[in-house]
């Protein structure tokens, strides 16, 4: 089945990332413009829902409907409470300030799992030794209400992350241009640490230079992994990916603007897939002949 992609909002100049669908409309992130963005899927109407994000970047809800952000500018972890403030969540680990919060996901206990990568900080100004995939708990005994703990320690760029409809899986994207860039699966262990990862998918070089890789994903109804990537100047090109569970490619669809960002399904029935992109676009293919997963309770 070839997907049509429709141009619905932007470009905005600048990455766009974090779409997420709140069961009546599609938020996203318009990076360096520091705001979150609001496409009405029936009217097709988008306006500023949010400023002064601090260049948030992935945005996710818990169960409860809390709509929780990866700010990078600030450093931190966000909640945007629906009373228009924000919230700043521990950013301390073992004392020392974490990098710069990039993707996230939120399972049934409401712990926030989220990547961590440094590649964008001055080395001068990290506090941390490691890029990896942290977790923040809620504690009420605990100051700020939540704890914060280390869970890879194998990582050094990681990016996207996504759980398994069972969460006994956590999906992580690693991308790091001057090494590895691959997907691996991480089980979930009894005592809520994460074991030895298995690599789906790896990705190399051509002669042209080195395959992006992945970036953000969502899930299906299916378990299987929808993921944006790739770029021009190497390999396939930007595609979205679709894989099994068990990492076999099951399908590709060539995304006509450069390197997507990051997916979600959106629309009534969670069958709309919305795409984001380095150069600030908005894409949505109605037609996908697939339904999106997703924990939030939609209205």
């Amino acid at each position: 089945m070839t997907w049509e992609f429709e141009l619905v909002a932007g470009p905005y100049g600048g990455t766009t990332e974090g779409p997420v669908w709140d069961g009546q409309a599609l938020l996203f992130t318009d990076i360096p413009n520091s705001r979150i963005m609001r496409y009405d899927h029936h009217t097709g109407e988008c306006t500023e829902w949010r400023t002064g994000t601090e260049g948030t970047n992935g945005l996710n809800f818990d169960t409860q409907g809390n709509l929780y952000g990866c700010s990078g500018g600030g450093r931190r972890i966000l909640r945007f409470n629906a009373d228009g403030t924000a919230t700043s969540l521990p950013s301390l680990l073992e004392g020392k300030r974490h990098n710069r919060p990039n993707d996230l996901a939120i399972d049934r206990k409401g712990r926030i799992w989220f990547t961590d990568p440094a590649g964008q900080i001055p080395p001068e100004e990290r506090e941390l030794d490691h890029a990896s995939v942290l977790r923040l708990d809620p504690d009420p005994s605990a100051e700020g209400g939540w704890t914060l703990h280390r869970m890879t320690f194998d990582t050094w760029a990681p990016n996207g992350l996504l759980f398994s409809q069972d969460e006994r899986t956590l999906y992580v994207v690693q991308s790091d241009y001057q090494g590895t860039r691959d997907l691996r699966a991480y089980p979930l262990q009894s005592d809520d640490s994460l074991g030895e990862p298995l690599v789906l998918h790896e990705f190399g070089r051509d002669f042209r230079g080195v395959h992006r890789g992945l970036d953000g994903m969502c899930l299906d109804v299916d378990g299987n992994i929808v993921a944006a990537g790739g770029w021009r100047q190497a390999g396939p090109g930007p595609l979205i990916h679709i894989f099994a569970p068990s990492g076999r490619i099951i399908e590709t669809h060539p995304v006509p603007f450069d390197w997507p960002t990051n997916c979600a399904f959106g629309g009534p029935a969670l069958d709309t897939l919305y795409v984001t992109t380095h150069g600030g676009h908005l894409l949505r293919v109605n037609s996908t002949d697939r339904r999106g997963y997703s924990n939030f309770p939609h209205r």
